[in-house]
């Protein structure tokens, strides 16, 4: 019986492997000269997986190789089972040294002031490692879009998640001298009326800037001409006097120390601070190698104050 189950096993991989062949060379022939095979025999195997899964994978109906919506959905699962198993076997020749691909997913500011700084030491200190850095303000699911690990500010809210804490930042409302030379420094938080205010273009778990008057909390709305989807590109448009920003305080220390930027309303400022956490899926289970080396390195130079 378990003799059984190993060669089915096996042969599952193998049309795993030859399915993606069959996608990445575009068709059916090219596929069976890369795993020299007779195109029949590519077909056959195909049509064998079509018949287990219950599903058609690949369009048969015109010369154009066309994968189904399943087709599409299998090859995205597969190819990462796939690199998967390549990864364990690297990581059990290696003795667990740190090998493969990383998905990293964070935050263009992040990846700008934090990250970008420090990564060079991580690549020579991983030789085996290579990293794939997807930049977003916007939270994702880490299993649809394939992640390892993301950086993420502000509260967790998926339980799914197993979370390292990186540290917390201030948030500071920030302008331009000469912006703030042609409309007025604000002194009140009614000042703010005349002013624009730049915002990001997708609803956050708080959609507001949060100030302090006469020990209650006002929250006003970041309304201007211009949006932006993340917090590096919102730090440009402040810097080339497009409005005032509320920004996490590590991506404008140094802008503010070289009066680039120039803090405004601090009377006012809550106090309040975003949380830093490096996430990944999984409660208690054992980590690849590679993952793990990333998540003790940004907790050990990927710390935020």
């Amino acid at each position: 019986m378990d003799d059984q189950m190993a060669r089915s096993d096996i042969n599952r991989s193998g049309e795993m492997e030859v399915f993606v062949r069959v996608v990445e060379q575009g068709g059916f022939s090219a596929a069976a000269r890369l795993c020299r095979m007779t195109p029949s025999a590519v077909s056959k195997l195909v049509a064998r997986l079509e018949a287990r899964l219950g599903a058609r994978l690949v369009s048969r109906s015109t010369r154009r190789f066309q994968l189904t919506p399943e087709g599409c959905a299998f090859y995205e699962r597969a190819t990462r089972i796939l690199a998967d198993m390549d990864d364990a076997e690297r990581n059990a020749g290696a003795g667990e040294r740190p090998v493969g691909r990383i998905r990293l997913n964070t935050s263009a500011s992040y990846a700008a002031h934090v990250l970008a700084p420090v990564l060079s030491d991580f690549l020579a200190r991983y030789p085996g490692v290579t990293l794939d850095i997807v930049q977003t303000d916007a939270v994702v699911d880490l299993l649809s879009e394939r992640t390892d690990v993301a950086v993420r500010a502000g509260p967790l809210k998926s339980s799914r998640l197993v979370a390292r804490k990186l540290g917390e930042t201030a948030m500071v409302i920030v302008g331009a001298p000469a912006y703030l030379t042609r409309l007025g420094v604000p002194r009140t938080i009614a000042d703010l009326d005349r002013h624009d205010r730049l915002g990001f273009s997708y609803v956050r778990a708080a959609d507001g800037w949060p100030l302090r008057r006469d020990g209650e909390t006002v929250v006003v709305p970041p309304v201007g001409r211009v949006q932006a989807s993340d917090g590096e590109a919102l730090r440009q448009l402040a810097i080339g006097g497009n409005g005032l920003a509320r920004l996490a305080g590590y991506t404008v220390r140094d802008d503010i120390a070289a009066g680039r930027l120039v803090p405004v309303l601090e009377a006012f400022n809550p106090g309040d601070r975003e949380d830093f956490h490096a996430v990944h899926v999984g409660q208690g289970g054992p980590l690849p190698a590679r993952v793990r080396a990333l998540l003790d390195f940004l907790a050990e130079r990927g710390t935020v104050a």
